[in-house]
């Protein structure tokens, strides 16, 4: 739809609303990401009660997917930097992104010293934001750029 704007000091022409609708590239990627970021977030206490069910093999898929995740967690934080400097989207996805980060870091480490008391709260907090930041990704209001 194109609109002149009336008056003077504006100057005559075609005036196009900006289109909100579309979501960028960067935000397509980021929301792909996120997706299989949770996915594999939330396969990680299925693949722990299996382990204490007895199935003593879930515990190696659960380390090679958490170390997995630390890698993801790379690609992640490189699709949340894209998403914020090329696509201006909100500055804490990629601050959110980098947390989430170190915090997977910090999770393999606890996991791998069978420091328990610390392992299991990280990862229930590792879930908690993973779920959020991908449910937030896909609300109309990761569409909308930073002002």
């Amino acid at each position: 739809m194109d609109t002149t704007l009336p008056g003077p000091g504006h100057a005559p022409g075609p005036v196009r609303p900006p289109d909100t609708r579309r979501p960028r590239a960067t935000l397509w990627i980021l929301r792909v990401l996120l997706t299989v970021h949770v996915l594999a977030v939330l396969g990680q206490p299925v693949l722990a009660g299996l382990y204490l069910s007895g199935d003593v093999d879930a515990i190696t898929v659960h380390g090679i997917v958490g170390s997995a995740l630390a890698g993801l967690g790379l690609v992640l934080i490189g699709g949340a930097a894209a998403y914020v400097l090329v696509g201006r989207g909100r500055w804490w996805v990629l601050a959110a992104a980098v947390l989430l980060f170190f915090a997977e870091g910090l999770q393999v480490g606890f996991g791998y010293a069978r420091e328990l008391d610390l392992h299991v709260p990280l990862g229930v907090l590792i879930v908690t934001v993973s779920i959020l930041l991908a449910a937030w990704i896909w609300t109309p209001a990761a569409r909308r750029g930073r002002r």
